[in-house]
């Protein structure tokens, strides 16, 4: 079972108090029970600009792929066939390949990436990801991505790819285990037009608060516990 941290120091604000935009609040820290208190009210982090100061967003609408609505198409099946698909046995390397500098509008630092790592000592972080295995038999990691699970609850934060359809393979591989285990929510944040060929959807804020008072109301998800 994960192990519940020392509760924030901060308050942090209501996810539904947003006057203008997406941002809730600004500042705080990411402690373990500040991220914690965070995804169990509808607020994530990330930071306004490169070194800058910690964003609490609350998008309106919020992107979520339904449980049961992910469209693989077939050849999106075809290439799962060409990886090893595993959970939690490389999870700072996942964080490191998400915060690529090369990557466009880069947000993942250091302090990000301790920070989740520390996250999932703890057993609420994990990563779902894909290796592939060259002709002498050695198996590399080619894509992934992380997230924070509470109850019935995945909160996706960032993934990555170095090999075409990797990071695509992870998130079949993701949907599959929130399937078996009982989720009920897979949070992605924002939709784009690559998360909509792929199953995602709008709902308003409100909506999803509920959503997420339900699913962090339920019993951890058994593919996630240790």
């Amino acid at each position: 079972m994960p192990t519940e941290p020392p509760p924030s120091r901060w308050i942090l604000p209501p996810a539904d108090n947003v006057a203008d935009g997406e941002i809730a609040g600004v500042g705080g820290d990411l402690a373990p029970g500040t991220l914690l208190a965070a995804y169990r009210q509808g607020l994530f982090p990330m930071r306004l600009r490169a070194r800058g100061p910690i964003g609490w967003w609350s998008p309106d609408p919020r992107g979520v792929i339904p449980i049961d609505g992910l469209r693989v198409s077939r050849s999106l099946r075809r290439s799962c066939r060409r990886f090893d698909v595993r959970v939690d046995t490389a999870f700072e390397q996942v964080m490191r390949g998400c915060a690529d500098p090369r990557r466009p509008h880069g947000w993942i630092d250091k302090k990000f990436i301790a920070a989740y790592t520390e996250l999932h000592h703890l057993g609420w972080a994990h990563s779902v990801e894909t290796w592939q295995t060259d002709d002498e038999g050695e198996s590399a990691l080619v894509g992934g991505l992380y997230g924070v699970a509470i109850g019935g609850l995945f909160a996706a934060e960032s993934k990555f790819h170095r090999v075409a359809d990797a990071s695509k393979v992870a998130l079949v591989g993701l949907v599959e285990l929130l399937q078996s285990g009982g989720a009920t929510l897979l949070d992605v944040q924002w939709t784009t037009p690559h998360l909509v060929s792929l199953g995602a959807v709008d709902v308003p804020r409100a909506e999803y608060l509920d959503r997420l008072a339900d699913a962090i109301a339920r019993a951890p998800m058994t593919t996630f516990v240790g």
